[in-house]
């Protein structure tokens, strides 16, 4: 089982910026895919970003031209560099994991985004 620790989360104002974190206890990192997902109250969880083993990176149209989405396998770590907020970003951002061979996932606890107006 792999565990996943987001963090950075907080509150922050109508352009502000965020960078969250997601470590990984699983030391092989680079045999997984990475995402960033986020879900706000009484909506479903949706798509914001995913990078591949070698750095490939796909971004919802919401997250597009704002965040941005790395890692570091050697730290065991994801990134999401969040710019230019807007209200609609308030939600709880989820890492996600899955392993490229065998499809497992694994999803950490989230950390909470609040964007003031």
């Amino acid at each position: 089982q792999v565990q996943l620790v987001e963090s950075g989360g907080g509150l922050v104002q109508t352009g502000g910026s965020l960078r969250l974190s997601c470590a990984a206890s699983e030391s092989n990192l680079s045999h997984y895919v990475m995402g960033w997902y986020r879900q706000a109250p009484g909506n479903q969880r949706e798509l914001v970003a995913i990078i591949t083993r070698g750095g490939g990176t796909n971004y919802a149209a919401l997250a597009k031209g704002r965040f941005t989405i790395s890692r570091d396998n050697n730290n065991n770590t994801a990134y999401l560099q969040m710019n230019s907020l807007k209200p609609e970003d308030t939600a709880d951002y989820y890492c996600k994991a899955r392993h490229r061979m065998s499809g497992e996932e694994y999803w950490g606890q989230g950390t909470q985004v609040t964007v003031s107006s």
